[in-house]
């Protein structure tokens, strides 16, 4: 029987088109193994925690309460929101905990996986996936909560209710977005890290997080050209039942970042083998 004879060629392996395919394919075939990661890093998380599934929330709600007391106290002087304030400052710190988690994801999950990844060859898209399933089941608790806070507070059930999710989402679609631009450059340099995070923090006080857009002023220009404000305002009142100004920028914001989860999707597929190869030569 004769042998099939097979002549090994180099070829051109940098097509756009061909690598941005192959990456979409392996995000989406890989949910088998993304599963199993998630449930594997979620069991292990909780598991040697006391406290549990309650660290899901206690961030926002700590963040929240500050504000409260502080608003309440009269230390600082905040104007309408137009909704009771709790919810406003709970529902605030809630998506902006979302957001934080979406934009470190890959990071995280690619640091944490970073002794396989040179050992097994697998779709590294899964580590991506993987995270979101863990920041939906993180997120799912959280919004059970101010579920709570809603109906506790009033609000109660209305038809826009329907939409949060969807908005929740998108909310995440950003974050993980911005994130797998981010990641490389992170894993070389640790400074980014730290970058990013001081970055947050100080970019959550020009985002209408626990206070309102202000009337008039500078101030008010900034926070309406910043896209987190889109997003924190549209998500909130889509949750209260009002209506959103920013809706426009929002679905603008909704678009821009479907399409550039795949390019950052394929910057991420390109450059994480090399960088986690060199950083453990």
């Amino acid at each position: 029987m004769a042998l099939e004879t097979k002549i090994y060629q180099k070829e051109n392996n940098l097509k756009f088109g061909r690598l941005l395919k192959e990456s979409c394919k392996d995000f989406f075939n890989s949910h088998f193994l993304a599963k199993q990661l998630a449930s594997r890093d979620i069991k292990s998380q909780y598991r040697q925690s006391y406290l549990g599934i309650i660290w899901a929330f206690i961030t926002p709600v700590t963040s929240a309460l500050v504000w409260i007391f502080l608003n309440l106290s009269g230390t600082i002087k905040l104007t309408d929101t137009g909704m009771p304030y709790p919810v406003y400052a709970f529902s605030g710190t809630l998506i902006w905990s979302i957001i934080k988690e979406a934009i470190n994801l890959p990071t995280n999950t690619t640091n944490a996986a970073r002794g396989i990844i040179t050992k097994i060859n697998f779709p590294k898209e899964a580590l991506v996936l993987s995270g979101i399933y863990k920041l939906f089941f993180n997120t799912s608790i959280k919004i059970g909560l101010l579920l709570i806070f809603i109906f506790a507070f009033g609000i109660g059930f209305h038809w826009l209710l329907l939409l949060f999710p969807l908005a929740v989402i998108v909310v995440i679609l950003f974050g993980t977005t911005l994130g797998l631009f981010i990641t490389p450059i992170s894993l070389i340099y640790n400074d980014i890290a730290k970058i990013v995070s001081m970055g947050l923090g100080l970019l959550m006080y020009i985002t209408p997080v626990v206070y309102a857009i202000p009337k008039k002023g500078f101030m008010k220009t900034v926070m309406e050209v910043n896209p987190f404000s889109a997003l924190i305002i549209t998500t909130r009142n889509l949750a209260m039942g009002h209506t959103s100004e920013y809706l426009g920028y929002f679905v603008s914001i909704s678009i821009t970042s479907f399409f550039l989860f795949f390019l950052g999707l394929l910057f991420y597929r390109i450059s994480i083998p090399v960088i986690v190869e060199r950083l453990n030569a």
